[in-house]
């Protein structure tokens, strides 16, 4: 039986502010992440996001105070992301607030950080991100980039996935580089692809402009639906995108 669908707001954070980029640069402020979480838990959301965006490149850990702030106002599972490099970091973005972690560079540098995270948080507060981009010369065609979205691996996005998901990951979360802030639609390709080689939910990310993206996201194989310009420009409410995916027979959270 496949889970029921939920709605993920995310805030992608820097310097203490929620931003919003295109293709992972052209950041622009987006607001005060404490509001802006408030006001999505209010408006039903079903889990929020918060990844600190420049932490691995700049070599610093997640901002913990801004963590425990958001966490404070957080009523629905909150995951965080971004600096994550070991158990200890880790552990700490947990005791700041967060329900779950999220980890993509150092998991994908380092693989061995992902049984040691279950072993020592368990497998439900653990999410694997991988960022990628469009790349005919792998076999899925995808390929994995790490530190934001910066640098390219060579790795094929596909046969990261799987590994990751052999593990025991019970959540993979994509983000297409190429749909990242673009409003054009969710890179079906990549969440079909992940999904039929996996037994974790995939979320969908990166690229959400109307409703029937998400809609098209679900028939794609998605299971939680991350979105952030849609949400935070007030282009779409999350009790109107509900009601539409239930007019579509969706089974929501």
């Amino acid at each position: 039986m496949n889970p029921k669908v939920r709605i993920m707001p995310c805030l992608d954070m820097q310097n203490g502010r929620v931003v919003k980029g295109v293709h992972f640069v052209d950041i622009r402020d987006a607001g005060d992440p404490v509001a802006c979480a408030r006001a999505y838990c209010e408006s039903g959301a079903d889990q929020l996001a918060l990844l600190d965006i420049t932490a691995t490149v700049e070599g610093r850990a997640t901002m913990l105070e801004v963590v425990g702030r958001v966490a404070e106002v957080t009523t629905v599972p909150f995951t965080v992301g971004g600096g994550i490099a070991d158990v200890a970091s880790a552990e700490a973005v947990l005791k700041a607030g967060a329900d779950k972690v999220s980890v993509s560079s150092a998991a994908f540098r380092k693989p061995d950080l992902i049984p040691e995270l279950i072993r020592s948080l368990g497998a439900l507060r653990v999410t694997v991100a991988i960022d990628v981009d469009r790349n005919p010369a792998l076999p899925s065609g995808y390929e994995v980039y790490v530190d934001g979205g910066r640098t390219a691996t060579g790795f094929d996005a596909v046969e990261w996935a799987k590994r990751v998901d052999g593990y025991g990951v019970p959540v993979i979360l994509p983000t297409s580089k190429a749909g990242d802030g673009a409003r054009t639609g969710y890179d079906l390709p990549v969440i079909k692809a992940i999904k039929s080689a996996v037994a974790a939910e995939v979320v969908a990310s990166g690229g959400a402009g109307k409703l029937e993206h998400f809609y098209e996201a679900v028939q794609a194989g998605a299971t939680i639906l991350l979105a952030a310009s849609m949400f935070h420009f007030g282009m779409v409410r999350i009790d109107e995108l509900k009601q539409f995916l239930r007019e579509r027979g969706v089974a929501l959270a």
